[in-house]
């Protein structure tokens, strides 16, 4: 297929709006990336459109920026408001990010163009008073949008003019296969419609028959991962009683660098090794499917900018075995099959927008070759590097052994193997007999307590106290999801490193760290030193008290 447009285009190439312009600029874009490049003409000519691409490859913008440009097309036309897209998503969380991405690309457009973003669990009222405003972009997951366009708060049989569903291979996964064929009985006939998938999948394919027609389908000829030098692949051999210590070592030596994301396999996980690292010093937050939508999302944007390093997430059964879902009745479900479903709409590996992530740790080495996909997809994203290191234990090695043959036709290399990680217990074995009683320190009574702790903490940080904390921005650390628990014994010297425990090899690398953190001390010991000495040789400043005003 002949894609228009030549290769290498910039944004400016797609004549699109100064003021979408702006704000590609204004969110560091340069250069499209080649979903983008490849999607934004057709959707700009109002096709339909099935797009295949790998995760961080930039289908949100890819179809975000066109429809932008078709919707202040329209608005040139006539001044009517009117909902005239909506976008779907399997979960909330993937909404909020898509809602945001919109927000961000209509910044410069002002009150011209609104995006309404339905999926948060409000009241009714709520939700009819935001569609009163008749926003022209909303985004929902189906079950929202099957309530609205059920109860006529919504109406968009005359103004419809595009649908878009992102991540399409999970829809009928996490069980809306009915909402969606309720939702479409209220658009019009003619209409533009966008799938976007990472996989093509039976399902995306049935989805495909349901709302397209005759559609322009982009099977992008890129990898499911990035690979060459953009993603290298490590592995350590280690057994349950080494994971831990071989982390923690890796991380107070910064042999770990930049922002990470560890994946275990439950919440238990979570917690058990947030109170581990808690003990040495090392400060992490916790994504799960136990903490509000509106604190995940809060999480990963501070994650985004920066305010800290480390994320452990629970990459739940759902994403590993989604067939569980696909299983349930189709009458009333169970109350375990909504909780499994509920886990699956938060699992972090599908989907979400973790930014400029240098490494993601398989602290619990991933069940099956889409599960490990997911995982790295949160590194390498775009067009930077990244790395993946997985532990992997003797019963884990026949799964290693099958993704490491996929990687290697990804590699288009016979030869391709994950990287062993240079790591020598001998040289650190002072390390791993810390490491050994921290791990123990840990039991289910404390785990319960810290999940039942954070919860508490987290309601704290209520929407109603955001404002409060803006304006008084000393106290906004009590917003910060790292906060230790404190429900194991941490005992202080353990969050220092002893000279003697540093391997030979490291010395160099420790000393350069310690001696920028002690000359930051000095600075501001002598800050501190000289602010004392003006006050001392003012005679008309007593006690902190300028006597001269």
């Amino acid at each position: 297929m002949d894609e228009p447009g030549a290769a290498g285009l910039n944004f400016h190439e797609f004549e699109l709006d100064d003021r979408v312009l702006r704000d590609i600029a204004r969110m560091g874009w340069i250069s499209p990336t080649l979903v983008q490049e490849k999607a934004i003409p057709f959707l700009l000519e109002g096709k339909d459109v099935l797009i295949r691409a790998r995760t961080g490859s930039g289908k949100t913008a890819a179809f975000a920026i066109p429809i932008i440009q078709n919707v202040l097309r329209q608005k040139f036309e006539t001044a009517l408001r009117e909902t005239s897209v909506l976008v779907m998503a399997p979960s909330q969380d993937l909404c909020h990010q898509i809602a945001k991405v919109f927000v961000n690309l209509t910044y410069s457009c002002g009150p011209v163009i609104r995006v309404a973003d339905l999926s948060s669990k409000e009241e009714r009222a709520t939700h009819r008073h935001l569609l009163a405003e008749r926003p022209d972009i909303v985004v929902a997951t189906p079950a929202r949008l099957r309530a609205v366009l059920a109860d006529g708060s919504l109406n968009v049989r005359e103004s419809l003019r595009c649908v878009i569903i992102d991540e399409a291979d999970l829809m009928f996964t996490f069980g809306f296969k009915k909402d969606l064929k309720e939702v479409l009985k209220h658009f019009p006939p003619v209409h533009q419609s966008v799938l976007c998938s990472a996989t093509l999948e039976s399902d995306v394919l049935a989805l495909k028959e349901l709302i397209l027609h005759n559609p322009v389908i982009l099977k992008l000829e890129e990898p499911q991962l990035a690979v060459g030098s953009q993603l290298t692949h490590y592995q350590i051999e280690a057994e349950e009683v080494d994971k831990a210590a071989i982390l923690y070592t890796v991380l107070k030596l910064k042999l770990l660098q930049g922002k990470c994301i560890i994946f275990v396999k439950s919440v238990d996980r979570c917690y058990r090794l947030k109170l581990f690292l808690e003990q040495f010093g090392l400060r992490s937050c916790i994504l799960n499917s136990e903490l509000p939508i509106k604190i995940r999302c809060h999480t990963v944007n501070q994650f985004n900018e920066g305010i800290y390093n480390i994320i452990i997430a629970s990459d739940e059964m759902m994403t590993d075995n989604p067939t569980v879902v696909k299983k349930k009745h189709e009458k009333k479900p169970s109350t375990k099959q909504l909780l499994q479903q509920t886990e699956a709409e938060s699992s972090v590996s599908r989907g979400i927008d973790f930014q400029c992530v240098s490494c993601v740790v398989n602290f619990d080495f991933p069940s099956d070759i889409n599960s490990y996909i997911h995982r790295a997809g949160r590194t390498a994203r775009g067009k930077n590097n990244g790395s993946v290191l997985s532990f992997v234990s003797v019963n884990e090695l026949e799964t290693k052994n099958r993704i490491e043959e996929f990687l290697q036709s990804l590699a288009n290399d016979a030869e391709f193997s994950m990287k062993n990680f240079n790591f020598n217990f001998d040289e650190v074995e002072a390390f791993r007999y810390r490491a050994k009683d921290a791990w123990r320190a840990i039991t289910k009574i404390s785990i319960r307590e810290a999940r039942i702790k954070e919860l508490k903490m987290e309601m704290f940080n209520s929407e109603k106290l955001k404002s409060f904390f803006e304006e008084n921005p000393r106290d906004l650390q009590t917003l910060r999801h790292d906060r230790p628990l404190h429900t194991v014994h941490v005992q202080e010297h353990m969050g220092d490193v002893p000279e003697y425990l540093v391997p030979t090899a490291l010395k160099p690398m420790v000393e350069i760290m310690n001696a920028k953190r002690k000359k930051k001390l000095n600075e501001k010991h002598a800050a501190s030193k000289k602010n004392r000495l003006s006050k001392a040789d003012n005679p008309l400043l007593v006690g902190g008290i300028d006597y001269t005003k």
